[in-house]
């Protein structure tokens, strides 16, 4: 197989399209190009990855005013161009798409060689690329249900892409841990300011109730100097990281989480069977975050509260209530273990390995 994925821009994006790449150059035969955003988070991510990686140009279009979207238009042929001489030199036989406006040029680009194209569409709400998208890939997959948002004939919901070190924590036994429970920060690769300053606020009000956590906090790049100095001021138990790539020891450590509702970071939640309290980003495109979030509450893993409904003070008493009580937060455990799909990477390539052999036909 000779596989392109594209998309990125955001770990939500690139983390499922590393599962699939990892998967695919465990089989020596098989070859991956992985092209992405020259964004600082895909370098980061990428930059260690066996696989080859290259960036093409490219803009965003919704959101950006009319200058902008002026800059895309006038960008976007080059960027197809681009993308035809990438996809040309590499003989690429199917192209995976996993979300971010560099996976436009990619999609047209193959689409006009005659190579198959799959999408996947992480959340409730599918982006403007990807609703673009979807009227020129001949199957679309997709993490949770998205309504009508796709032609039917072309859907097939196969989960969420996990990366093979978060896969194994399926394979082991929750420890029950000794002394502070862990509590876990997330607000998705960019960090979330508003998350940060109230689990800050509500770990303090905790602690003059005599009530300790050990937190692991993610807090993105511009935070984390603030965030660590408010910790070290209340002298609190704190692992502050603009961005942590070892997720895995984060989620063995943990014991429950706060969280905003990204696709990827709630399929990982799933897999490692922690429960959550979540805050969607309310300007996330289209309220998707809202809808990623009721999936999961709806199959008892989680609590979901709009960042409106919350004050420090309102946290601090869900988090005190969910601390005193230790069933309830075991049944979320198991509750949100059940939404896992942990073969949604198999089933993505049996997807792509179908188009390829359609094709040959």
């Amino acid at each position: 197989m000779r596989l392109v994925i594209t998309g990125g821009g955001t770990g939500g994006h690139l983390f499922p399209g590393l599962a699939v790449a990892r998967a695919v150059t465990s089989d020596h035969e098989a070859r991956v190009l992985f092209v992405s955003t020259s964004r600082v988070i895909d370098q980061k991510v990428l930059a260690s990855e066996v696989f080859e990686c290259v960036t093409i140009r490219g803009c965003g279009i919704k959101g950006v005013g009319f200058t902008g979207t002026l800059k895309s238009l006038f960008v976007l042929p080059m960027a197809v161009w681009e993308a035809i001489r990438l996809l040309k030199r590499f003989r690429a036989e199917v192209v995976f798409a996993v979300g971010g406006y560099v996976t436009g040029p990619v999609i047209v680009a193959a689409r006009m060689l005659r190579i198959p194209v799959c999408i996947h569409e992480q959340n409730s709400v599918p982006g403007l690329t990807n609703r673009l998208a979807g009227k020129l890939a001949n199957i679309i997959c997709t993490s949770i249900p998205c309504g009508s948002s796709f032609p039917a004939a072309k859907v097939v919901q196969t989960g969420n892409p996990v990366r093979h070190e978060i896969l194994e924590l399926m394979q082991e036994t929750r420890e029950i841990h000794t002394g502070s429970p862990c509590l876990l920060v997330l607000g998705g690769s960019q960090g979330a300011h508003r998350v940060n300053e109230l689990v800050v606020e509500a770990v303090g009000l905790l602690q003059e109730q005599g009530i300790t956590l050990k937190v692991i906090h993610q807090t993105g790049e511009k935070d984390a100097a603030v965030v660590r100095r408010e910790y070290e001021q209340i002298k609190a138990d704190a692992t502050v990281a603009p961005f942590i790539s070892d997720m895995a020891s984060c989620y063995r450590q943990a014991d429950f989480v706060v969280s905003r509702a990204g696709a990827t970071t709630l399929s990982e939640l799933a897999v490692a069977g922690l429960p959550a309290i979540l805050i969607p980003y309310p300007y996330a495109a289209d309220n998707h975050q809202v809808g990623n979030a009721l999936y999961y509450k709806k199959k008892g893993g989680c609590e979901v509260y709009e960042q409106h409904e919350l004050d420090a003070t309102v946290l601090a008493g869900h988090l005190k209530r969910l601390l005193t009580e230790p069933e309830h937060l075991a049944q979320m455990s198991e509750h949100m273990r059940s939404a896992a799909m942990p073969h949604a990477t198999e089933a993505i390539l049996n997807q792509c390995m179908q188009l390829i052999d359609e094709k040959c036909r």
